[in-house]
C-alpha cells in the first residue's frame, strides 16, 4: 500500500462506521415506523379510524340531565352550571346506559385541581387558590357545595 493511503485509512474507516450507522438506522426505521406515519404531521394517520372504532365513553350532558334534574335546578346560575356533569366526574356512557347503577365518587383534589389551581395565564375571572395555603389538607366539599360551590351555610 502507497504511504498516502496509510495516512487516511483511519478516516475512511470512520466513515465506514458512519455509512454503516446510517443504513442500520435507516432499515429499523423502516423497519418499526408504519407507512402511514407522518402523512398528516407527526403522528399515524391510521390513529384517526382507531380512536373513531372506539366505543363512546361519554353521555353528554342532557344524558345527566334527563335522570338528575335536581343537580341542574341547583346549578342554575351558579359559576358551574355551563361545566358539563362528565367534565368532574368521569366518563358515564356505562352509567347512563344502565350497565353501572351507582359510579364511584370523584376524588375531590384531583378534580377540582385542574381547574382552580393558582396560574398565571388563567382569566381573572376564574377563581384561583393556592390549595395548600387556602385549605390544607381538607377535602373542597368540607367548605363548598360542589354543584353550586358558595361556601355551606
Amino acid at each position: 500500500m502507497s504511504r498516502s493511503f496509510r495516512n487516511y485509512e483511519h478516516v475512511l474507516r470512520m466513515v465506514g462506521v458512519f455509512v454503516t450507522g446510517l443504513l442500520v438506522f435507516l432499515i429499523v426505521r423502516w423497519v418499526l415506523v408504519p407507512s402511514d406515519f407522518g402523512v398528516y404531521g407527526f403522528y399515524r394517520a391510521g390513529t384517526l379510524t382507531d380512536v373513531a372504532a372506539r366505543p363512546i365513553a361519554y353521555a353528554g350532558h342532557d344524558a345527566c340531565a334527563e335522570c338528575h334534574t335536581e343537580i341542574v335546578d341547583q346549578r342554575k346560575g351558579t359559576r358551574h352550571e355551563h361545566v358539563n356533569c362528565e367534565s368532574c366526574h368521569g366518563p358515564l356512557a356505562t352509567h347512563a346506559s344502565g350497565d353501572v347503577m351507582k359510579p364511584g365518587k370523584p376524588d375531590l383534589k384531583t378534580v377540582c385541581m385542574p381547574c382552580h389551581q393558582k396560574m398565571d395565564g388563567r382569566p381573572k375571572f376564574q377563581p384561583q387558590v393556592d390549595f395548600k395555603d387556602h385549605a390544607g389538607d381538607a377535602l373542597c366539599t368540607d367548605c363548598h357545595q360542589p354543584h353550586s360551590p358558595k361556601i355551606k351555610s
